[in-house]
């Protein structure tokens, strides 16, 4: 069931609100794979729906976040290695947390399609010393470790990382699961088709919404059966991940579909390459707008964190939505 979300003082009386968050929903929209889309009254609409999130590594999630990318690879395809040296990367993520950002994702494997894997080693050399880094310069929020690796995220919680944030939804590496468990960190799981070298070759799904729904729901399981309590986990779609733009665009316009999952929501799409194609913007650092507005509208649909490369941008966007919605600054 897919909350049809509305926003906005003014309510029905009989509105219920959207995993204790912004939104709120009146009705919603039953999908099925033998059955097309039917809008039924959300009478008794389920806990998974209307129950609030828990805090995210100490993050209350009533109102939208933003996460912030710190790419330490050189080989980028969105900012061209901008943060490669450990210096600017420090810098860069201390920029990004004044700001506005409440969470700082860093990675040190390029996950663009076409990208092949990093060692280990490599991986650890470029990560973890930036996460000592912004703790030495005295950032005590929260810090996400992008890595598919156990051996990497270890490396990263040792130096003060408080998130994993797995582009294979802990499937890469069968050891990573457990090490999120015994830290007792949350983690985040995202849906891909393929790993990064080959996921863009020829996509394919019965239905692209219901087969990420329910992959990501198996994935939720396991992490479950592994020791991780699902008030712990954040779910990704996977936007651009082993998709089309018309896959992308068919889970941008029904992503409310995952709240059903029970657990809070991550959406990154900053500057995919959808966006440019749509929006007119061949190189990915002019994409700030159009990934604005697909941040707005998943904002809208009750996602309660945005993954972004346009930190201040997209939260002055969000604070002039909230402000606009709401009728109040």
């Amino acid at each position: 069931m897919r909350p049809l979300v509305q926003g906005g003082r003014s309510r029905p009386s009989d509105a219920l609100v959207l995993a204790g968050g912004w939104g709120w929903f009146t009705h919603v929209e039953v999908l099925s794979r033998t059955a097309p889309p039917q809008v039924i009254a959300a009478r008794d609409a389920s806990a998974e729906l209307t129950g609030p999130r828990a805090p995210l590594a100490g993050l209350t999630l009533d109102r939208p976040r933003i996460m912030g990318i710190v790419n330490t690879t050189p080989d980028s395809f969105s900012d061209g290695g901008k943060h490669a040296a450990l210096d600017d990367a420090v810098a860069g993520g201390l920029a990004m947390a004044a700001a506005g950002a409440d969470v700082l994702d860093i990675g040190g494997e390029s996950t663009r399609p076409g990208a092949h894997t990093v060692d280990s080693a490599e991986e650890i050399a470029r990560t973890a010393p930036v996460i000592a880094g912004l703790r030495a310069a005295s950032f005590d929020g929260v810090i996400s470790i992008d890595t598919r690796k156990s051996s990497v995220a270890s490396a990263a919680l040792s130096a003060g990382a408080t998130l994993i944030n797995d582009v294979s939804g802990f499937t890469y590496d069968p050891d990573l699961a457990g090490v999120a468990a015994q830290a007792g960190v949350p983690v985040c799981v995202m849906h891909a088709q393929g790993d990064p070298a080959t996921m863009q070759r020829d996509p394919t799904y019965k239905n692209v919404v219901l087969d990420v729904y329910d992959h990501l729901a198996r994935r939720l399981d396991a992490l479950e059966a592994v020791g991780i309590p699902r008030d712990r986990i954040m779910a990704d779609p996977g936007i651009g991940f082993g998709k089309t733009q018309a896959h992308n665009l068919a889970l941008l316009e029904r992503l409310g579909v995952l709240h059903g999952l029970g657990v809070a929501l991550l959406l990154g799409a900053s500057r995919k390459r959808f966006i440019g194609t749509i929006g007119g913007a061949d190189a990915a650092s002019d994409r700030a707008p159009g990934s604005i507005a697909v941040a707005l509208a998943g904002i809208a649909q009750g996602v309660q964190m945005v993954r972004v490369h346009d930190v201040a941008e997209t939260r002055q966007a969000l604070a002039l939505w909230q402000a606009s919605v709401s009728g109040q600054a």
